[in-house]
């Protein structure tokens, strides 16, 4: 009978091996850190009328409050990632875990916008280092190829319909406790986490000299440059793609970027050692992983749009419509999870994200005329359960053969490539959605409702598109990784 976790070793020397029931609430931890993360993405999105009416803030102040948890989550991730192997994971996560809700804790209080953006901001700093440590936690608990696929499957599930709980808890928040309550609930989560980590969570090795091996010019470069791209991406919602405030960043990010690499080729301890990036499947899971993104990022956006503008739903009433997707992803993941190990990841990627492309062209069709039971629950099960079916096994692909002291540098790559690629598909579908808005209406043949909803149909085409590049992406990865990288690292 095979064990589900390898003896560790400690800064003290080797460990016993974490029994079921440690090995249980570790995945318990991950997954429910994990969760806290993803739900702030969106949690906050039916609170910003609230905290704009409440702190003066008009709608681009409300806006940087989405964009500063955005700018310090996605530009300090592949970091946060690297900070578990030179750190230990034990201590990142602590880290992580007690930014985030000191952060929240500091939101709920706050007296007016500034004090509530830069508090959003330590939040996106916090899950940086976070997010990656909980895939990290998974890797290096886990490395019985079940009981990895198994670990995997719920930590992907939780992570993929987080968002669309986000909706719904938000709505009810705010709606019967108040704005405050959307940052507030993260405070006793975090208390939790923090004495479950410190109870459960062996404090393993780090990788050797620990910060001093920090490859300070590639952190600097690296975060500099994924910053600058984040912020150019979403300076967009509000300027044109030709503005300096569009571009300027965007060079800026791509020089910096350009600098990393150069950074990386030299350096004796480099933060992204560039052979990572020559694996057959980091090189072509990541990207898919963007495009994946872009698509699920996208189709929340929109559709809340279209449930509260286009149909008129109230806040809650809208958050509870993304129960049968949230649904549909849990579903979807548990699948994946029963055949990846016969099937590897590739078939269930394409598979899941060539149904979730059916999903998406099926809800471009949506009107203003239109009902959530005859033109949206249908497509949009189809679009969550082949997103479910993917998820797990692009993860699974995208950490393939990254050994113990690399495990933070591959969770740190899959999430920023998640991130930024969440940040591309809203800029660009926001602006589609806009700029076809707007020429309904200059045209004169759309009333308000039409013009928005053919706005929206036309941005989930675009989502459709990021779902079938995914689909495509997805033909490119080598053939049943999962269970040879497993047993490879088990051996």
């Amino acid at each position: 009978m095979h064990t589900a976790a390898a003896p560790r070793r400690t800064e003290d020397g080797p460990a016993a091996a974490p029994g079921p029931r440690s090995t249980a609430a570790i995945l318990a931890i991950a997954c429910v850190a994990q969760f806290m993360v993803i739900l702030d993405v969106s949690i906050v999105n039916v609170a910003l009328p609230s905290m704009g009416s409440e702190l003066h803030l008009d709608g681009a102040g409300q806006q940087w409050i989405v964009n500063a948890y955005t700018l310090g989550f996605a530009g300090l991730l592949l970091l946060g990632g690297r900070l578990a192997d030179l750190v230990g994971t034990k201590k990142a996560f602590l880290t992580g875990v007690a930014a985030f809700t000191a952060a929240s804790l500091a939101g709920g209080f706050a007296t007016d916008g500034g004090l509530l953006i830069a508090a959003r901001a330590v939040q996106g700093v916090g899950g940086a280092v976070l997010a990656p440590a909980t895939l990290t936690l998974i890797m290096t608990t886990f490395t019985e190829p079940a009981a990895r696929t198994r670990a995997m499957g719920a930590w992907s599930a939780v992570m993929a319909a987080g968002g669309a709980v986000g909706a719904v808890i938000g709505g009810v928040l705010t709606e019967y406790a108040g704005w405050r309550w959307v940052l507030f609930v993260n405070v006793p989560i975090g208390v939790a986490l923090l004495a479950a980590a410190l109870l459960y969570v062996p404090a393993a090795a780090s990788g050797g000299g620990g910060l001093r091996r920090l490859d300070l010019p590639g952190a600097v470069t690296v975060t500099a440059g994924l910053t600058a791209l984040v912020y150019g991406i979403v300076a967009s919602e509000t300027h044109a793609w030709g503005s300096p405030q569009v571009w300027g960043p965007l060079v800026a990010a791509a020089a910096l970027l350009a600098a990393f690499v150069a950074v990386e080729a030299r350096v004796a301890h480099p933060l992204v050692p560039l052979r990572v990036l020559r694996r057959r499947a980091v090189a072509t899971a990541n990207p898919v992983v963007v495009v994946i993104g872009a698509a699920m990022f996208s189709m929340w956006f929109v559709l809340s749009l279209y449930f509260q503008r286009g149909l008129h739903y109230s806040p809650i009433r809208a958050g509870l419509s993304f129960v049968p997707g949230s649904l549909a992803i849990i579903l979807g993941a548990r699948i994946a999870t029963r055949f990846i190990g016969r099937t590897g990841p590739r078939p269930l990627l394409v598979g899941g994200m060539a149904m979730s492309t059916v999903g998406f062209l099926w809800l471009s069709r949506v009107n203003a005329t239109g009902g959530y039971t005859t033109d949206v629950l249908v497509p949009f099960v189809l679009a969550t359960l082949g997103t479910g079916l993917a998820t797990m096994p692009a993860t699974v692909a995208a950490t393939a053969g990254a050994d113990r002291a690399e495990a933070g540098l591959a969770s740190g790559l899959v999430n920023t490539s998640r991130q930024v690629g969440g940040a591309v598909g809203l800029a660009v579908v926001g602006t589609v959605a806009a700029h076809v808005t707007a020429d309904r209406l200059a045209s004169g043949t759309h009333d308000v409702a039409a013009a928005l909803t053919a706005g929206y149909g036309r941005g989930l085409l675009v989502a459709a598109l990021f779902a079938a590049c995914a689909a495509l992406g997805g033909l490119a990865l080598p053939g049943r990784p999962a269970r040879q990288t497993s047993s490879r690292q088990t051996s």
